[in-house]
């Protein structure tokens, strides 16, 4: 994990934990309070994208899939939580009290399921873990990716690697996870962001494509 400082320099955030290299940090949320949070589900380890592989193509890279905090003032990084199989994709609620976390583990444990975690937010700590979201519809099911907030509280989820009629963005409500809304895309939507001088364009990032759509609704956090 790494910061781009403005004069083009590097700063190292995080590179190990337990003792132990970090798998491949996949996706980061800022607090206010200056604490970065960021999940390491293992994909870029456990595959040649990073140029090696970790080991001989495991589910699981250097350590147990985990999410983490860096101290905004200390730098100390801390795990925050492992339920997830493979933690991938993390948004604050609009006022901090929540964290909800994509679990996509179905792509190398059989026994994860497809949903969007939920956690309490008490300063540094997660606590009561929850399945908030499942990501099937109509008898087929796909794995949440990269998601986002409103202003009021509903969660944007990317999602895919299903086909027609699924893929795309799908919105949930914030307290029962109930499917409210849904962009359908001609591809998987791997990640997505609100944006625009009014954050009120949702753009998303999806297999060979970017697409953009002005919603009637504003992100909840600058990304």
């Amino acid at each position: 994990l790494v910061r781009y400082e403005h004069n083009g320099s590097l700063t190292v955030l995080a590179e190990q934990a337990n003792g132990k290299p970090l798998n491949s940090p996949n996706d980061v949320v800022v607090h206010p309070d200056g604490s970065i949070w960021f999940t390491d589900p293992g994909y870029g380890a456990i595959v040649l994208y990073e140029g090696e592989r970790s080991n001989t193509g495991a589910a699981q890279p250097y350590q147990k899939e985990a999410v983490y905090r860096v101290d905004g003032k200390t730098g100390e990084i801390s795990k925050v939580a492992e339920e997830p199989f493979k933690p991938n994709g993390i948004a604050f609620s609009p006022d901090y009290k929540k964290v909800y976390i994509a679990d996509s583990g179905i792509t190398h444990y059989p026994n994860a399921k497809n949903i969007v975690w939920q956690y309490d937010l008490n300063g540094a700590r997660l606590s009561n873990p929850r399945p908030l979201i499942d990501m099937a519809l109509d008898g087929r099911t796909g794995f949440p990716d990269g998601l986002r907030v409103d202003t009021e509280g509903n969660i944007w989820v990317g999602a895919g690697w299903v086909g027609e009629g699924y893929d795309g963005v799908q919105v949930f409500a914030p307290d029962d996870g109930q499917r409210i809304g849904q962009i359908r895309l001609p591809e998987c939507c791997a990640n997505l962001c609100f944006g625009g001088k009014k954050r009120n364009r949702l753009f998303m990032t999806a297999s060979q494509s970017l697409y953009a759509v002005y919603v009637e609704t504003q992100g909840a956090h600058i990304c």
